[in-house]
């Protein structure tokens, strides 16, 4: 049970930073991140808010994942619920100051971009499931056999694309984020030492199995 409760506070602080590091890149005033660029279209043509739109959208790939045959963990359903809960939370709170010009708007989704990758070390590392947005570029990969690279650049192309349409914001900083991210991960979990691919993530029924075993062993 120990184990447990340590890889949920994991998983749930990795989330709470996702949310901040996100918020951060929107505040920086230079352009949103990619799926943020469709996440605020879709909000503005709506009138539903920021946050509970990246909920919808996460319950509808999880829905089309699983229709392509994958399984959902923990992580999964949290990370859908939790970051664009977090993210409504933080905007309302108002606590992230929007930056006034390019350079600070700079620094700001830099930052944005390694809170995130810090972010993604904790959920990662909790071993709970991907992300719906990431098991679509698992989906995308095993059905096409493209690199993770290609597989990752048309999901978040496609993402900027039909936001833009809907009128998201689209600017420097959407680039800058869409390239900056895999560096600003690459420098967090090099310095972590920490190998993604070695973690072992659970379903939501093995997830479910352990925790019920160890409610009956204690």
């Amino acid at each position: 049970m120990r184990n447990f409760l340590f890889r949920f506070i994991n998983l749930i602080w990795g989330l709470f930073l996702f949310a901040v590091g996100i918020v951060l890149t929107m505040k920086a005033n230079i352009g949103f991140a990619p799926w943020d660029v469709l996440h605020s279209g879709l909000s503005e043509r709506t009138g539903i808010s920021f946050g509970t739109i990246s909920i919808l959208i996460g319950l509808l790939i999880c829905v089309l994942v699983v229709l392509l045959g994958e399984k959902l963990g923990l992580g999964t359903v949290l990370n859908m619920v939790l970051i664009g809960s977090f993210i409504d939370l933080l905007l309302k709170a108002d606590i992230i100051p929007m930056a006034r010009g390019f350079v600070p708007g700079l620094i700001e989704i830099t930052l944005g971009l390694f809170v995130i990758a810090f972010g993604s070390y904790f959920y990662i590392k909790a071993g709970f499931g991907a992300g719906p947005r990431d098991y679509l570029m698992i989906v995308l990969r095993r059905r096409t056999r493209l690199s993770v690279g290609v597989s990752r650049g048309l999901v978040e192309g496609t993402a900027v694309l039909l936001g833009w349409l809907l009128g998201g914001p689209v600017g420097g900083g959407t680039v800058l984020a869409a390239f900056g991210i895999s560096l600003c991960i690459q420098i967090v979990f090099s310095l972590l030492k920490f190998e993604p691919a070695a973690v072992q993530h659970e379903t939501l029924t093995v997830t479910w199995q352990r925790l019920r075993k160890d409610m009956a062993s204690n």
